[in-house]
């Protein structure tokens, strides 16, 4: 049978509450209700969100890290429970949990995780050697300085052998911190190294057994040996090779006690993957120009500074061969004249520049530099690796091919050679675009060519670029080049549209002005609409509007739309001047339900609005802050109070019956019965059915169903899980007023008088009372859920000078408040007074006798 309270008020927005299991060391409240939650770095953090609302909130744990310098951290769970195993320090900070449920504010509450952690300590050693004036030895004072990364801040302590040293101790030494760490480091000083000063030293780093983080010990033995390293490289530098050849570059240790460790770094921070390092050697096998860079060696014994070598790796490298021509200088003209100057210029890039050689060929034979011939090579500052080739008074004979070549003067590597034609046919670039290129007018999605037709002799490299605005080409880059004059776009978008710009380039062709021309793109997309998709619940024969509009669209002028349900047309037209059409249906009929669409239609396409009406019901709120839900009569069973509130209860036709499923965790099977609802529900109405015959401790998936005229709603499903009572406290409570505060009990600040607690003898026994005085009284019990306060037990009139019981039984459904409330009278006389407040869970031994004492 089901039951119905309407209670407006079971809508309540979230609050949220955190707790912690898991590996704590220690949680604690700190000024302006900070909670921090301190645990060891590798133990596994579980914050809990607890949460109350109805509906049930949407739970969001988000960071932020430990300093405000940090980056906003973008990890997010949506559990109730965050768990993080084997923390690490970084993932230290303040971890809020965010519950919403659409009604009022965010629920927000935050808790501040510190990572406590020990590394081991770092002992490092200077030394400094002075001169004493007037005299003839020198003074050798040693720096021990440990340092340890902690938190929280660490303690160090130092011993020579067994013994404790500490500031006085001993004349030759002295301990400090210097001004500048802040409590990172502590430095022991030894002054004027005396023979037993020579020891091991001991350096303990403690953060005093907080989260039992044991102490950290390190030591180093000092002698008169001890000193800082030395290294030396046994390689050149730099060092040029061909790709693919294998580099071993060897660094050995020649000083430094205790002995050196030796490792390698490169430019790029870290090692190629390939790289291999072994005593000190690191080897380069086949390597490659992005291998190419310094490598340093460095050894470091923790005395003195670390020792660094480096060299310079040089990979032999020819690429990217180009060439222009340039006409006389002195000539108002591009052409190529008999009688006029002509330059030939060719670019290579080499590595090691240094290294670059040309020499030139025409028509295949060695060409040597003359007094008509005259080969040069750029001052590598203006325009590096770059040779000219300046032919004075053109004549017909020096009509031909001319091929420069490039080089390296090391070798193994190939050879660049670049062919250049001088004749009568040699002209100068034009740029034009071809008829009906331009506009182009394309589909988005689509792949479009725009083309700029290139004459001249030899052709140039063609640049792309956008005209209209300053926006990266489809590449991602500023510019594209074209060998042909053709730019491709595949799969191009509506953000294309625009001019785009050709234009000549000096690089193989001619050293003159470049040629331009615009081609202008014009992107057709379908129009973009909303709402993309929408549904509709409704009842029968209530009427129905839809609208689809337009956001954006080109062509935008002749713009039709078409409504449809299913394959059915309703309704066609065309735009005005407005941007959106609408579709009514009057009554909805059963034939009616179904799914709408509206397509919005151009040269381009279709956009399309769809809506799914529907007469299907909202899924249930299922109800999770029900006083004491679970109750166990029998050994082997358990009952569960099952409660929920119908969310839009009103949006379509009256729910006639729920079915609900419940099935055994880990199960395949659900078991059905349809509950029967009677009249209509209003919405906040809280509904009770009461689960039986559950298996303890077994827990259970429970899905639950609206039906109405239309056929089965939305569900929703929770799990029911079997817990029996933790604290014991929550089943039963006991109040003496023996001492203050007065239990549970807190004041009401809106009343007239405050209850006041007091000692009192009456019949030969002490008791402790709470009472105020009053006349003709009547005293209330109430009882205040999450709907509302209403009286459970009242008594009214003079009760006479002994002490009476009364036993009231309660029926909570919800969370609960106990009020008791006292109404006083006119006059001075009389007086009421309470004692020994008991609740406990079940049902009254004794019927209520109205009395209490």
């Amino acid at each position: 049978m089901l039951e119905g309270v309407y209670c407006q008020g079971v809508y309540a927005p979230p609050t949220v509450r955190i707790v912690h299991s898991g590996h704590a060391c220690n949680v604690e409240e700190e000024r302006y209700t900070e909670r921090v939650y301190t645990i060891r770095e590798g133990e596994t953090l579980e914050l809990t969100c607890l949460v109350t609302g109805h509906p049930r909130p949407h739970i969001r744990w988000t960071k932020t890290a430990g300093s405000v310098s940090d980056r906003f951290q973008d990890t997010s769970v949506f559990n109730e429970t965050l768990h993080i195993a084997k923390i690490l320090r970084h993932q230290g900070g303040r971890y809020y949990c965010k519950a919403e449920n659409g009604l009022g504010s965010p629920a927000i509450k935050s808790i501040r995780v510190d990572v406590y952690y020990l590394d081991d300590p770092v002992v490092t050693v200077h030394q400094s050697i002075g001169e004493a004036k007037e005299q003839f030895y020198y003074e050798r004072t040693v720096f021990l300085r440990c340092v340890a990364n902690s938190n929280p801040p660490v303690r160090y302590s130092w011993h020579r052998g067994r013994d404790v040293l500490s500031q006085g101790s001993d004349k030759g030494v002295e301990i400090y911190e210097p001004f500048f760490t802040q409590g990172e480091t502590k430095i022991l000083k030894l002054k004027n190294l005396r023979p037993k000063d020579y020891a091991n030293y001991s350096c303990i780093a403690s953060v005093r057994n907080v989260c039992g983080i044991p102490d950290r010990r390190v030591i180093f033995r000092l002698t008169n040996k001890t000193a800082s390293p030395s290294i030396k490289l046994l390689v050149e530098d730099p060092i040029v090779v061909n790709p693919g050849q294998t580099v071993s570059l060897v660094c050995i240790a020649t000083g430094g006690e205790p002995p050196p460790t030796l490792t390698w770094s490169s430019t790029s921070e870290k090692l190629p993957e390939k790289s291999v390092v072994k005593d000190g050697t690191l080897t380069l096998p086949a390597i490659t120009s992005e291998d190419a860079g310094v490598y340093s060696c460095i050894a470091s014994n923790n005395v003195g500074n670390p020792a660094k070598k480096s060299t310079t790796i040089i990979v032999r490298a020819l690429k990217k061969g180009r060439f222009w021509i340039t006409p006389d200088p002195y000539h108002n003209d591009d052409n190529i004249q008999i009688g006029r100057e002509v330059k030939i210029s060719c670019q290579v890039e080499a590595t090691p520049p240094e290294e670059l050689m040309f020499s030139w060929l025409k028509n295949g034979r060695a060409l040597r530099s003359s007094e008509r011939m005259v080969i040069t090579q750029t001052d590598p500052d203006i325009s590096p690796g770059t040779t000219n080739l300046d032919i004075i008074d053109l004549k017909f004979t020096d009509f031909g091919t001319y091929t420069c070549v490039a080089s390296l003067r090391g070798g193994g590597i190939p050879e660049i050679s670049i062919d250049v034609n001088i004749s009568s046919t040699t002209v100068p670039p034009s740029l034009t675009v071809p008829r009906g290129k331009s506009p182009l007018v394309v589909r988005e999605g689509e792949t479009v060519e725009l083309e700029c037709l290139v004459s001249g002799k030899p052709k140039p490299i063609i640049l792309w670029s956008r005209a209209d605005k300053e926006v990266l080409m489809p590449d991602g880059s500023m510019q594209m080049e074209s060998y042909d004059g053709v730019l491709r776009i595949v799969n191009v978008s509506r953000e294309m549209t625009g001019s785009y710009r050709c234009q000549t380039s000096q690089y193989n062709g001619f050293n003159v002005k470049p040629r331009e021309a615009v081609v202008e793109l014009i992107v057709q997309y379908p129009p973009a609409v909303e709402p993309a998709w929408s549904e509709v619940r409704q009842g029968l024969n209530r009427p129905v509007a839809m609208s689809c509009r337009v956001l954006r669209a080109h062509p935008s002028r002749v713009l039709r739309y078409e409504w449809r349900l299913g394959s059915r047309l309703l309704h066609a037209g065309h735009f005005d001047t407005r941007d959106e059409t609408e579709y009514t249906v009057r009554t909805l009929t059963r034939e009616g339900y179904g799914e709408y669409t509206c397509d919005i239609i151009n040269e381009a396409g279709a956009g399309r609005c769809t809506f799914l009406v529907t007469g299907k019901a909202f899924a249930p709120e299922f109800y999770y802050d029900t006083y004491s839900p679970l109750w166990q009569n029998r050994p082997r069973v358990y009952g569960f109070k099952l409660q929920w509130t119908q969310m839009n209860p009103d949006a379509v036709d009256r729910i006639m019956a729920y079915r609900l499923g419940i099935r055994q965790t880990g199960q395949q099977r659900w078991w059905e019965q349809e509950i029967p609802v009677e009249g209509p529900i209003q919405k906040g109405e809280l509904i009770t059915y009461n689960l039986t015959e559950l298996i303890r401790p077994e827990a259970y998936e429970v899905r639950l169903t609206p039906i109405t005229r239309f056929g089965e709603g939305d569900f929703t499903i929770r799990m029911v899980t079997y817990s029996a009572p933790i604290n014991p406290h929550l089943r039963e409570f006991h109040c003496s007023f023996e001492e203050e505060p007065i239990c549970m009990f807190t004041q009401d600040k809106n009343d007239n008088f405050d209850w006041t607690r007091q000692s009192a003898n009456m019949e030969n026994h002490h008791l402790s009372t709470v009472h105020i005085m009053l006349y003709n009284s009547r005293l209330k019990m109430k009882m205040a859920t999450t709907c509302n306060a209403s009286p459970v037990w009242s008594l009214t009139g003079n009760q006479g000078e002994r002490w009476r019981q009364a036993k009231i039984s309660i029926h909570p459904t919800s969370s609960f408040q106990v009020i008791f409330e006292g109404i006083r009278g006119p006059g001075i006389e009389g007086d009421i007074a309470i004692d020994d407040v008991t609740l406990e869970e079940g049902e009254c031994p004794d019927p209520p006798s109205n009395r209490m004492y």
